[in-house]
């Protein structure tokens, strides 16, 4: 109890995504999960997860998988990942060798496992959080040192999995309130004049504002629209605000 009261204190109060995902991965890596994978996107549909652009992905799983699992689109065709879209909570990896047996994967999905195989990703669990909307959802993968048997892992996931599954809650929902670009970067100026425009503020007033000329506010506008991939200056509010780049205190991204 000491260690998880220790954990959820050092998550509670860390100031930026990478300070999080420190304390997270060493807290897992007590526990046997040494490279883990976490994904989260406000942006699906249907038929897509959204613009990867988008997405808030922090992996300590090693370059040479992600590259091939995300660059080339293995994701996509992941077993794991098809439950944690379709269901909430916790996992075994023993489901994926259940359903293997009973010729319930898709050749894509058996490409999937041979390659994890071949980077010795065998055993493990993934935590598929609830979502806060319909076009939201975040999951993680909990990947166990090589050469542990997917029935050593749930041998430790049944003393230990409740603790487990809160952390990673914890972690999860502490992440959301946490600023993050991805690869949309604002610069200071756009924030600012975004911020303007969520309080209300018309082109001119931000201008009188911030000592500006109209123009010069059209141009960080204009700017802020194009950093965030959006055709609108209501989209940009909307996206920067999921971003947790609106009314930040010492935002530095």
């Amino acid at each position: 109890m000491s260690d998880l009261i220790a954990f959820l204190e050092n998550v509670t109060n860390a100031q930026t995504v990478e300070e999080l995902w420190d304390h997270h991965t060493r807290q897992m890596a007590t526990y046997g999960f040494d490279r883990l994978m976490y994904g989260f996107t406000r942006y699906r549909t249907s038929s897509s997860l959204g613009d990867p652009q988008d997405w808030v992905l922090l992996s300590s799983q090693s370059p040479e998988f992600m590259k091939v699992f995300f660059d080339e689109g293995l994701y996509y065709h992941a077993p794991m990942i098809r439950w944690a879209l379709a269901n909430n909570g916790a996992c075994s990896w023993g489901w994926m060798l259940d359903m293997t047996r009973m010729d319930n994967l898709t050749p894509s999905e058996l490409r999937v496992m041979e390659f994890n195989k071949s980077m010795q990703v065998t055993a493990g669990y993934t935590v598929s959080f609830r979502s806060i909307s319909e076009r939201s959802k975040g999951a993680i993968a909990l990947t166990a040192k090589p050469g542990l048997t997917q029935d050593e892992v749930d041998q430790t996931w049944a003393e230990h999995g409740d603790a487990i599954v809160v952390m990673n809650n914890v972690m999860h929902l502490k992440l959301l309130t946490l600023p993050h670009s991805g690869e949309r970067q604002l610069t200071k100026r756009q924030r600012e004049v975004l911020q303007w425009v969520g309080d209300g503020k018309t082109t001119q007033d931000i201008a009188v504002l911030l000592n500006l000329t109209a123009a010069t506010v059209e141009k960080h506008l204009r700017l802020a629209r194009l950093s965030l991939d959006v055709e609108t200056t209501a989209q940009a509010v909307l996206k920067a605000a999921f971003y947790n780049q609106m009314f930040m205190m010492d935002v530095d991204l």
